[in-house]
């Protein structure tokens, strides 16, 4: 499979729940639609807890020393 970006699996997700919705697909072709759309699914998951991994905010400590911690949205409203 080729490299695929995010914004891609997602443009194909919103194709496949489309086509799945519209109900013109063979059984056969629903199954197959479907597992591509959980396969693509879990691949925006993986990207999605990668990214949270990432974001993370600076927290001034005392001494003008700065620390990393995890970015918390709750904490932020």
């Amino acid at each position: 499979m080729a490299e695929k970006s995010f914004e891609g699996a997602m443009q194909r997700l919103e194709e496949i729940t489309q086509n799945l919705e519209n109900g013109d697909l063979s059984l056969e072709d629903s199954i197959d639609v479907f597992e591509e759309g959980m396969k693509l699914a879990k691949f925006c998951s993986k990207k999605l807890e990668e990214a949270e991994k990432k974001v993370t905010k600076l927290v001034k400590e005392g001494e003008g020393k700065f620390s990393q911690q995890p970015f918390d949205m709750e904490e932020e409203e």
